[in-house]
């Protein structure tokens, strides 16, 4: 499992750079072409301001002799430019194309001196001569063509992005539920495969007491018998919604305690500290006693075979809280974001799979939170699980 984990991380990863990769491209070709074509439509502009201009200034300096028809079909085809023709003394002479929001005469003539000014400013305007003082200066704006165009590559860089993040979300989704997919066919199959010499074992265990009946080993079997139970039970319940019920907090963490101290080094002290008042929470009593184990496990191989294992029952106005702390060798920081994740473990031995099994226990099936309070390296580590308290 831990090969195919790591195969199909490797791959999700693949995806990610190809995907970034593509958005990368396609941003950076997008600008490229659409500066292009935005340069082009500016000097293009450009240039049918030059003919808009002159053709103003023979509007301006024509008699009644001038042919003005096609003057003025030049003037009077600008439908996307905005333009401000201002006189030597900066008055409004005329404009064209320029939407104005003022509410009274004054203000729009201010708003129009404004909008030239700002456009002198940006280097758009044409400055023609009629006689030797006096002059007109023909402003103008970008149409909103080329504006549109100036900004489409960036909504296209967003749109692109945007992609990129709801495909990668799919991947990730896709792999959880993948990952799903496997721990629940592993658990019910093994749940299957102990059935069969659970069955046997317990066949075996009465004829032995029929023939054995005051053998002192028989009740240690049957004590074994009903922990391969009890592990086949919790196998089973993993992928269906268990069953909950009102259960004592403190029942629970005593039961994990005692059984981890006959399986565990003498030099390993686990001490129990819980409130006076029992705090009472919907859970199932297997699965989470599961966890306090998993938690457990960890501490001792943390610890090395020597040290301290607090259990700390607390609440909250809202929540009942369980925190595991050992004095072990602690989580490297690079550490920290990994030690939940299928197939991370930092032992010569394992699969890295209790802390997985024992998030999806707390999160999923107890709609709780677990998490790494603290963990200092050379002192020791604290996990902490978070529970609603029964109303």
């Amino acid at each position: 499992m831990r090969i195919k984990n790591v195969i199909l991380t490797d791959h999700i990863r693949q995806v990610k750079i190809i995907l970034v990769a593509m958005a990368v491209i396609i941003a950076t070709v997008s600008l490229i072409v659409s500066n292009i074509l935005v340069s082009d439509l500016k000097v293009e502009e450009e240039n049918k301001m030059m003919v808009w201009a002159e053709a103003m200034r023979t509007l301006n300096t024509a008699d009644e002799n001038t042919d003005l028809t096609l003057v003025l079909q030049v003037i009077n085809e600008n439908n996307t430019i905005p333009v401000i023709v201002e006189d030597s003394m900066r008055e409004i002479h005329t404009f064209r194309n320029v939407e104005i929001n003022a509410s009274c005469e004054e203000d729009s003539i201010l708003f129009l001196q404004r909008s030239a000014e700002r456009w002198r400013k940006n280097g758009h305007s044409i400055r023609i001569t009629l006689d030797q003082q006096e002059y007109i200066e023909v402003c103008y704006d970008e149409s909103l063509l080329i504006k549109r165009l100036a900004t489409y590559p960036y909504v296209q860089l967003g749109v692109v992005l945007l992609f990129v993040v709801i495909a990668i979300f799919a991947l990730l989704t896709s792999k959880k539920a993948e990952q799903n997919k496997v721990w629940v066919g592993l658990s019910k199959e093994t749940a299957h495969q102990l059935g069969t010499p659970i069955s046997s074992l317990m066949a075996w265990k009465e004829i032995l007491r029929e023939t054995y009946p005051d053998d002192e080993l028989i009740p240690e079997m049957e004590k074994d018998i009903s922990r391969l139970q009890i592990i086949a039970d919790r196998f089973s319940k993993i992928g269906s919604l268990p069953e909950s019920s009102p259960t004592s907090l403190r029942e629970v963490i005593t039961s994990a305690k005692e059984y981890m101290e006959r399986r565990i080094s003498k030099q390993v002290v686990i001490s129990l500290h819980c409130p006076e008042q029992d705090i009472v929470v919907d859970m199932n009593r297997l699965l989470f006693e599961w966890v306090i184990e998993n938690l457990c496990k960890n501490a001792v191989d943390a610890i090395e075979g020597k040290g301290r294992i607090e259990l700390n029952i607390s609440e909250s106005p809202t929540k009942a809280i369980v925190e595991v702390a050992d004095t072990g060798k602690g989580i490297k920081s690079k550490n920290l974001n990994n030690v939940f994740r299928p197939g991370f473990t930092t032992k010569k031995r394992g699969w890295g799979l209790g802390l997985s099994l024992a998030k999806r226990i707390v999160e999923e099936y107890h709609h709780g939170r677990i998490f790494v309070k603290s963990s200092e390296p050379g002192v020791g580590t604290v996990f902490r699980i978070e529970l609603r308290k029964k109303n």
